[in-house]
Parts: C-alpha cells; structure tokens; sequence
C-alpha cells in the first residue's frame, strides 16, 4: 500500500529507484549518484548474487545425495529441469561442447528465480528495508538493464569466442565480410550488416528480459495505488504475470543456445 503522505508520482518514483552507491569528489557516497556513470546498484547485486548462490548451493545439496531409489520431491524437480534443459539442448545445439547444456541450466534457473521475486508484494521488502535504515531497495534484479546487460554481454563474449575458436580468425573475418555478398567490392555494405546483426544479439537479448520485467513490476506498482481494491487485480495479474516469469527465462535460455549454435556452424 502506498505510504501515506506521498503523491502517486513520489510512490511510484521511489519505487523504481535503486540503492545506489559511488565515488564522488574521492568519497563513497549513497544515492546521491544521479547522472555518475559508476554508480553501482546495491540492490540488484545482493539478490541476482543472492539467488545465485541459493541456485548453486540448493542444486549441489541434491547432486551429492541424489539415489537411485525413491527421490525427493525436489530431487524430482531438479531432474526434470535438468532433463528439459538437457532436450532443448540436443534439439538446437548442433556443436559439441560440454559448457552449453550447464550454462543453459545456469540461465533458465538464475533468470527465473530473479523473475519470481517480481511475484513478492511490492511494498514488503522495501518497508522492511526502511524499518532497518535503508531508503531504497528494488527486489527484482532482471528490472534493472545493467544486470540483463551483464548477462547479455557475457553471451556476446561466448559467441565471439566460439566462432574465432571454430572458424578461426580468418574464417571469421570472411564470414563478416563475404556475406551475404560474396564479392570484395561489398565488404564495407557486408561488414556493416553482419556488424549490426551481431550487435543487435546481445542488445535484443537484454533489453527484451528487461522491458517484460519492468512493464510488469510498474503495474504491480500502480496496482499498489488502489489501496483496498488492489487484491483481486494484484490476484489476477500475477497469475498472468507467472506465464511471462517462466517464459523469459525460457527465451533468455533457448536465445543463448542458438546464437552459440550458429557461431560454430561454419557455412
């Protein structure tokens, strides 16, 4: 519920604004970074960090008592996520590569877990915060573009080193400016289409993560604004909204698997 004493704007503001901390005049200093483009969200560290860990600690926990008897129900839900990630894997994947299945499994899990904490009542971290002294605190790390940006860069990386690693440096080269016109006197019309659909990979793959979250953190939000008739909408927004959480992460997973197929084809 909005806090009493501010406008819709004010609540709405605060909301969207993240716990940030930089350098100014050789002095760490807290949300006071507006224009710094140093600034680091606390926020969205801690819980994309948090959840991480909570990702690779619960999944080792089954790894190392998994049996071949009756499993737990957990133990159940993580061979089933490990089987469906593994199939996507063998239906796109055309290479051979031992890090794409487990980094698919790293994507679909960590994306959705830091999706499902859009589902947490919007006001419920955050008072909690302020009851502890902390003025600002956005939950929902995939709302932030700097941490879909982390992520989509870091495929981006993956995909340049498996085509010079399968291609070669020269077969590369030849593949960013021979195509889609196999003639010398198109290389800079070439290079410059082949530039910009590899650099639209990375930059569609988190701007498309960040766009759904945040659309659907700030109708929370507004949602928020109706006080006592917020319950049955909130209700029926985030039974939608559950569709999207699972479908992102699914999108951000499969994406990755076929932008790093096509970098180790090599016609």
């Amino acid at each position: 519920m909005a806090t009493e004493g501010q406008s819709a704007g004010e609540y709405i503001q605060h909301h969207l604004q993240n716990l940030q901390v930089c350098r100014v005049e050789d002095q760490w200093v807290w949300n006071q970074c507006s224009g710094n483009f140093w600034a680091l969200n606390v926020d969205s560290m801690f819980f994309s960090v948090f959840l991480g860990l909570l990702f690779l600690i619960s999944f080792r926990q089954v790894a190392k008592k998994a049996n071949s008897g009756v499993p737990s129900r957990f133990q159940a839900l993580v061979e089933v996520l490990v089987e469906f990630v593994d199939g996507s894997v063998r239906d796109t994947f055309h290479g051979k590569s031992k890090l794409i299945a487990p980094l698919g499994l790293t994507i679909f899990v960590w994306v959705f877990l830091m999706n499902v904490m859009d589902l947490l009542p919007v006001d419920l971290l955050p008072q909690l915060g302020q009851l502890i002294g902390i003025p600002y605190l956005k939950v929902v790390p995939t709302t932030d573009v700097n941490v879909t940006f982390g992520m989509s860069i870091s495929v981006f990386v993956l995909i340049l080193y498996y085509s010079i690693k399968i291609k070669g440096i020269k077969g590369f080269t030849r593949e960013m400016t021979l195509q889609p016109f196999n003639h010398w006197a198109a290389i800079p019309f070439n290079l410059i289409l082949e530039g910009i659909s590899l650099i639209a990979k990375p930059i569609s793959l988190s701007l498309r993560l960040f766009g759904n979250l945040y659309a659907g953190e700030l109708i929370f939000i507004l949602i928020a604004l109706l006080g006592v008739y917020q319950l049955p909408l909130h209700f029926m927004w985030a039974v939608f909204h559950i569709l999207i959480i699972v479908l992102q992460a699914f999108i951000f997973m499969m994406l990755t698997i076929v932008y790093l197929s096509l970098a180790q084809e090599e016609h």
